[in-house]
């Protein structure tokens, strides 16, 4: 199976298998690091939720300037070592003993998750072109889902055992999964950098940070971005409140999502190979997570047996408006770049997504918990909105640059 959801060579397969060792350490660590931390290191759990709200808003301000630093060093090699020291800083939290230094290890570790992050899509921009890179980028969800569920089964064996030494454990493997992904990006063949065609006299080294209509396209992804926490938090709490559906119902969305992205997120990321088709992609996936939003909606019928076939159609429909909404987002993300600025675009353009991450469990949760049905019917009424603005936005942004395509060369 898993040669199946590898690049069958190249780069391509390189960077899967790098992310396949991040994914799989950070799927063991987010699923232990909670009780870590509560009941190991000692840290309340608001003090642990502040913490985390601290680090997440300190790793927004670390993309632009790290993705910089890879667009003018490199990629691979900017990647493979922000990558190795975020191993490091996954180690630095065996060594956390109160508060203020799980805070700053938090900081350190999520800044250079961030950086990593940047640079690791400059290396897939400087080494890949055209479809490779489309087909690639699906390979790395996809491999992403199966990672952070293989790191999570692991860290259920630390879970079961309950103990400060399997807790450790967790977080060594999650250190040196890091490692191993640097070696592995070292494979990588060296590619020069871009290039710089606007760092002259008067031109701002940070161009992201003045380009209003890459900014405003961020946003609307952001906003469409809103739907990647739903499964995590809003429908567990919908299920157990709002539903006569069991609980164990929460699980089998999971899985549900799981086993759909890795089925058919790279046939889907195949169809969307241009600018124009990734702009009908996401117009596309604000209607159809709306239906998804009517649909779990429609779960708080009564009866098991309404409330569980709702449930899994809206599941369905959530899935696949998340495939089609990436696909059209990484190629909308990528071709809007500048091609030596790469880095610092796709800093800037998670960053947007870092801070929807934020904001989404609060919003959503007064949105939809508290509005109920009427809170999903706005939801999806907010996603139409966002997709169907992408359009004239992406407009906007290509008449302020030279026509390019930036993943065809």
């Amino acid at each position: 199976m898993l040669n199946r959801l590898l690049p069958a060579s190249g780069p391509g397969r390189v960077l899967a298998l790098a992310t396949l060792f991040i994914t799989m350490g950070q799927g063991a660590f987010m699923t232990c690091s909670a009780l870590y931390f509560t009941t190991v290191v000692g840290i309340s759990v608001p003090q642990l939720g502040l913490g985390l709200t601290i680090a997440g808003a300190v790793g927004l301000f670390a993309g632009v300037p790290l993705g910089h630093m890879a667009d003018r060093r490199g990629g691979r090699e900017t990647a493979a070592l922000l990558i190795a020291l975020n191993g490091l800083a996954a180690a630095g939290y065996l060594l956390v003993g109160s508060f203020a230094q799980f805070t700053v290890s938090a900081c350190l570790f999520v800044v250079l998750e961030r950086g990593g992050r940047a640079a690791l899509q400059t290396a897939v921009a400087n080494t890949l072109r055209g479809a490779d890179l489309v087909e690639t980028r699906a390979h790395l969800r996809a491999i992403t889902n199966v990672g952070v569920a293989v790191g999570a089964g692991f860290a259920g064996i630390a879970l079961q055992l309950d103990s400060p030494a399997a807790f450790r454990t967790v977080l060594v493997l999650d250190a040196l999964s890091f490692l191993v992904a640097a070696a592995v990006l070292a494979r990588l063949p060296k590619v020069a950098p871009v290039a710089a065609a606007a760092d002259g006299p008067g031109q701002p080294r940070l161009a992201v940070l003045r380009d209003r209509p890459f900014a405003l396209v961020t946003a609307l992804s952001a906003v469409l971005s809103l739907h990647a926490v739903l499964l995590e938090i809003v429908v567990p709490l919908w299920i157990a409140g709002h539903t006569d559906a069991p609980r164990w119902m929460v699980t089998a969305l999971f899985l549900l999502n799981t086993a759909n992205v890795v089925a058919f997120q790279v046939r889907i990321a195949k169809r969307v190979s241009e600018l124009p088709l990734a702009v009908r992609a996401v117009r596309r996936a604000g209607f159809v997570l709306c239906a998804a939003c009517a649909l779990f909606a429609a779960s708080s019928a009564d009866g098991m047996a309404l409330a569980v076939a709702f449930l899994l159609l809206a599941g369905a429909v959530h899935v696949y408006g998340e495939m089609v909404l990436s696909a059209g987002a990484w190629v909308i993300g990528f071709d809007l770049a500048p091609p030596d600025k790469q880095g610092q675009y796709q800093g800037f353009f998670f960053s947007g997504y870092a801070a929807s991450a934020m904001i989404a469990p609060t919003f959503l949760t007064a949105t939809v918990i508290q509005g109920g049905a009427l809170g999903w019917l706005l939801l999806g009424g907010l996603f139409i909105l966002a997709g169907l603005a992408m359009k004239p936005v992406v407009g906007w942004a290509e008449r302020t640059r030279a026509p390019r395509l930036a993943h065809s060369g």
